[in-house]
């Protein structure tokens, strides 16, 4: 078992290399490349000092930000080049319909790594109180926790944009059917829409909402739609954004598309619902032959062994 002053001296020493890998990295960093040095004889200088410049908030403690700007701005780099790029963020947070930018996003990986660290810290201090683990395993232990909740809060955005998906294409056969009955009744497809974006809730009817504001202001009507087909990035939606530009451009029928396109939607809804409920029977198996079967066969053979042992 680990004493106590050889508990004590791990974790000093586990807090000195930290301290020193920091130092370290911030040498490293304050070393003056030659585009920094050409980079303000190339462009304009701002008329403002750097020190009157509002910097944007991303959590709820400015001061606090403010105080640990320098070392989140190195650990943010560090997620951006060990994690996923900064374009395929602003792809999923767009697709999740989250307005956080990439920064701020960036800013919560690095508060659930801490949070990561701090977890696996209490777990290594508690098991090197309680058993006699080596101190590297300790060590390891600590830095996959912290890794692991930068990539849990990854993890929980791909959930979101699932999720999401998920939900349009849940609304996209009744908005289609709802806009079907609103043009054949005779109404222009932008009236149809808003009409359509009026009576509904849901994340389809809000990213309706965006395209007609588009709309409002000055961007044609084709260009919202595949605006909106590139925000949503679901095929589903893209072909009905394709049928409604299409329509607009060379006046053709648009009910009878928007019917069809409904009646697609909702047999590759039933489609993935008889997949799930087919990966859900299969799941169901396991219980029952490891779980199930095994006490059934107990309960039925246990009296024939004990009638042969009393006889």
């Amino acid at each position: 078992m680990v004493t106590a002053p050889a508990l004590t001296g791990a974790t000093l020493g586990l807090a000195f290399g930290f301290g020193l890998v920091l130092i370290l990295s911030r040498v490293s960093a304050r070393r003056v490349r030659l585009i920094d040095r050409v980079s303000p004889y190339l462009r304009e200088r701002p008329s403002t000092s750097r020190l009157l410049r509002s910097r944007p908030v991303h959590t709820p403690f400015p001061t606090l930000e403010r105080m640990l700007q320098p070392v989140l701005g190195d650990l943010v780099a560090a997620f951006e080049r060990l994690g996923s790029p900064a374009a395929g963020v602003q792809r999923r947070l767009i697709r999740a319909g989250s307005p956080l930018p990439v920064e701020h996003f960036r800013v919560e990986q690095v508060i659930w790594a801490a949070l990561g660290l701090a977890g696996g810290l209490a777990a290594a201090l508690l098991l090197g109180t309680l058993r006699d683990t080596p101190l590297g395993a300790l060590v390891v232990l600590v830095l996959l926790s912290g890794l692991g909740g930068a990539l849990a809060r990854d993890q929980l955005l791909s959930r979101q944009v699932t999720a999401r998906e998920k939900r349009i294409m849940a609304e996209f056969p009744t908005v289609a059917e709802l806009l079907a009955l609103a043009v054949g009744a005779g109404e222009a497809p932008v009236a149809a829409l808003e009409r359509v974006a009026r009576s509904t809730r849901g994340e389809l009817s809000a990213e309706l909402e965006l395209m007609l504001t588009e709309v409002r202001s000055g961007l044609p009507l084709t260009q919202a739609l595949d605006r909106m087909a590139a925000r949503t990035d679901v095929p589903a939606i893209a072909r009905f954004t394709d049928g409604v530009a299409t329509a607009v451009d060379r006046g053709t029928p648009l009910g009878d598309v928007l019917r069809a396109q409904a009646q697609d939607a909702r047999e590759v809804g039933h489609r993935a619902l008889m997949e799930e409920g087919g990966r859900r029977e299969i799941a169901m198996m396991v219980p029952v032959v490891f779980v199930i079967l095994p006490i059934s066969i107990l309960f039925a053979i246990f009296p024939g062994l004990v009638v042969l042992r009393i006889g």
